[in-house]
């Protein structure tokens, strides 16, 4: 507990209290998630291993008001979701404080500075040389030096290893310390006990002028352990690069116009209606709609797509994209916290701290390490001293055992293979919320495609604008304005080139998977499907291949609205893919079954469904997973949430309807539907090096512990072995790069 006052009724039920001062920056650095639930992100430091994990978020989980605890242990953060009735936070730091990890509120600038690396290379540096200078006098001693000769270099081999336990060893002892006295252990528990151990047993045997000494050993340990914990730190660091570069793309602060006059302020403190100035060459700061000026801009981050889109008053622009040509002056949309690039950057993290299913399982395995190697370590000495009487040669073989059963191996059989996975996939235009979903996606069996803004580009055109008349195009623009269909989009564009002013309508409203009602002068007017505009066998055209809405008043048709959309690039190379891999491929739509069936013919899908309404979606599509069937759903509009939420794995564009994009597992960024291909197999490639790092953390233990304790390996050995380990482990992680390359 931080801080508590005397006498204090909350205190006394067993909600620990924060000072003022901490309570309002947490809850005002949080993140509101609706319905009273927020997020607050911090930062831990001393995260380092499984077990580690494991403590901070069961004793976070335990804390009043608090949903969830997520740690990334690659960006050593924690994601805490809670939701108290008074609206304050619990004490988050205070109970990690509890358990001996310190933390604070993690700031994104973070991401630029790595002083753990800094720490590790300089350990790593005066391990190194301690090493090398003992090493180089324990070759003399082996060269045959007389007794007086020996002793004295030991001697002096004992004051070069000092300085790499004390300053080099640090870095193990102080976290071993800290789960100990907070009653727990961790990995590197044995690891420091196994140095401390190697270098009393020295230094016992060289004040007692024994002919062999161990300082060599410990010193060597440490380092070899520090090679490989900083080359781990290194590539958790590469891995996740992605991660922190999508971060650096949202600018420290914009010029925003406030009394007419222009202030530089943080992103952070840009509320929604703020008009923002943005120069060319600078990147649009948080979500918005360009207000005034014409530029040209780079839209890669969103949409992959590397030709410059043109920006002109009206156009919808995202946080993160560069302004090329000239001035904008953008009206925010958002905060920068709830800007397309934060989710993204949510997203990539998500995805590393995903607690995936072979993850929680590499998770237990580690958690029942420290009991077990210790008692492997004990039995050993015991073992030894009965059938050798020799305690110097038990406590060798013990520490050898301590040594190199350190199971870090199987800690990062899957985490790091996760990290990879979400730098490839983003560097392929693809988004995934959690790690889970990489395995789910690799155990599909079929593909459900939706069909407007998935496999067509869900910018529909209205090529008969000129027969429509100006009265029924000013009560269609009316209607269409205020959505985010696609359809009505394209309705209300091409009506805004033919007319100016419309109705006031008396109210509007939206039924997904139907269209547009509105009340105007105590007339109805429906614009949206045939069948549900005009009623039942009103449309007698049912066989027209081009996506239809109607504009009907009190269920009398006024207007027809004829539509095209583009398929989207490669989706019929992705379908055929998909079909060759023995997938079942369908489209279920909402769309008239002409359409649809015209869409799966060019495309070369057989199975389809049109016509389908949000809840006829979820039940196909649960009808499949009741049938034992995995499937991939591909959709983007809010018609398509609830099926996205109900399907095995889901996918959705970047061109979504923010429902749709929250409730889909992965996101891609692209036009093109390569994506789909590209995704599959890099979750196939995923499972497959989660298992061969399996194999490796199983089969080097299954070998190693043998070993160690029939007494074959020295503590020196132990600790390359175990290095070396984890290195391989990483290693065959980074092999994704080229794995999904050749696939």
């Amino acid at each position: 507990m931080t801080c508590c006052a005397p006498v204090d009724v909350q205190a006394a039920l067993g909600e620990p209290m924060l000072p003022g001062t901490l309570r309002d920056e947490i809850r005002l650095a949080s993140r509101d998630l609706g319905d009273g639930t927020r997020q607050s992100d911090l930062s831990v430091p001393g995260v380092k291993c499984a077990a580690c994990i494991a403590a901070v978020e069961r004793t976070l989980a335990k804390l009043p008001g608090v949903q969830s605890a997520r740690v990334n242990l690659s960006t050593k953060r924690v994601a805490v979701r809670w939701n108290t009735g008074d609206g304050g936070p619990p004490d988050l730091i205070g109970a990690l404080r509890g358990i001996g990890y310190e933390a604070h509120l993690f700031a994104s600038e973070q991401a630029a500075k790595d002083p753990e690396l800094a720490r590790l290379i300089r350990a790593l540096a005066v391990a190194g040389f301690c090493a090398m200078n003992i090493m180089l006098m324990s070759v003399s001693v082996w060269a045959g030096a007389d007794a007086g000769t020996r002793q004295a270099f030991h001697l002096i081999s004992a004051l070069l290893a000092l300085p790499a336990l004390l300053y080099s060893g640090r870095i193990f002892y102080a976290s071993a310390w800290s789960a100990l006295r907070h009653g727990r252990t961790n990995m590197d528990v044995p690891i420091s006990i196994g140095v401390s151990l190697a270098f009393a047993l020295s230094l016992y045997d060289t004040l007692h002028n024994e002919p062999h000494a161990y300082f060599d050993a410990a010193t060597s340990l440490l380092f070899f352990l520090l090679i490989g914990r900083t080359l781990d730190h290194m590539m958790r660091e590469r891995a996740r690069s992605a991660v922190a570069g999508l971060a650096r793309l949202a600018p420290a602060g914009a010029t925003i116009i406030r009394g007419g006059k222009p202030f530089y302020v943080p992103v952070s403190e840009i509320e929604p209606g703020a008009a923002v100035l943005i120069a060319a060459g600078e990147r649009i700061p948080v979500d918005g709609v360009v207000a005034q000026g014409t530029s040209e801009l780079d839209c890669s981050l969103v949409s992959g797509e590397s030709a410059p889109r043109k920006a002109a008053p009206g156009e919808a622009v995202q946080a993160g994209v560069m302004n090329l040509t000239g001035p904008l002056t953008v009206r925010a949309a958002a905060r920068a916290e709830d800007s397309f690039l934060a989710e993204m950057v949510r997203m990539m993290e998500a995805a590393e701290g995903g607690r995936a299913r072979y993850r929680r399982l590499a998770d237990r395995a580690a958690a029942l390490y420290s009991p077990v190697v210790h008692t492997l370590a004990l039995l050993s000495f015991m073992g030894w001293l009965f059938v050798t009487g020799d305690w110097h040669v038990s406590v060798t073989i013990a520490i050898a055992v301590l040594i190199i059963t350190c199971p870090c191996a199987l800690g990062l059989a899957v985490p790091i293979v996760q990290v990879v996975a979400a730098r490839r996939l983003f560097e392929s235009g693809i988004m995934v919320k959690d790690g889970s979903a990489l395995e789910r996606l690799a155990e599909i069996d079929g593909v459900a495609f939706d069909k407007t803004g998935t496999l067509t580009l869900g910018r529909p055109t209205l090529v008969n604008a000129g027969e429509v008349s100006p009265a029924a195009l000013r009560i269609a623009r009316g209607m269409a304005m205020g959505s985010r269909h696609p359809a009505a989009r394209a309705i209300a564009e091409a009506a805004a080139q033919h007319v100016g002013d419309v109705p006031a309508f008396d109210g509007i409203e939206e039924t997904a998977g139907l269209g547009l009602e509105a009340r105007l002068g105590g007339a109805t007017y429906r614009l949206g499907r045939p069948d549900w505009a005009a009623g039942q066998g009103a449309w007698d055209d049912a066989s027209a291949t081009a996506s239809i809405s109607i504009l009907t008043r009190e269920g009398e048709p006024l207007a027809t609205f004829v539509l095209e959309d583009r398929i989207r690039r490669e989706a019929q190379e992705t379908v055929s893919n998909l079909v060759r891999q023995r997938l079942a491929v369908e489209i279920l739509s909402g769309d008239r079954e002409a359409v649809v069936r015209d869409l799966a013919s060019r495309l070369g899908i057989r199975d389809l469904a049109a016509g389908l309404l949000p809840a006829e979606k979820v039940a196909r599509v649960a009808a499949h997973e009741a049938a034992g069937r995995k499937v991939l759903m591909i959709g983007d509009g809010l018609n398509d949430a609830p099926a996205l939420s109900a399907a095995h794995v889901s996918m959705a564009p970047a061109t979504a309807a923010d429902i749709g994009r929250n409730a889909a597992d992965f996101v891609f960024l692209n036009e093109s539907m390569s994506a789909v291909g590209d995704a599959l197999v890099i979750s196939r490639q995923s499972r497959r090096l989660i298992f061969q790092n399996f194999a490796l953390a199983i089969g080097y233990n299954a070998l190693a512990v043998p070993v160690a304790v029939l007494g074959y390996v020295t503590p020196l050995v132990a600790a390359v072995a175990m290095s070396v380990s984890s290195i391989l482990v990483v290693a065959n992680a980074m092999r994704l790069s080229a794995t999904h390359q050749a696939a």
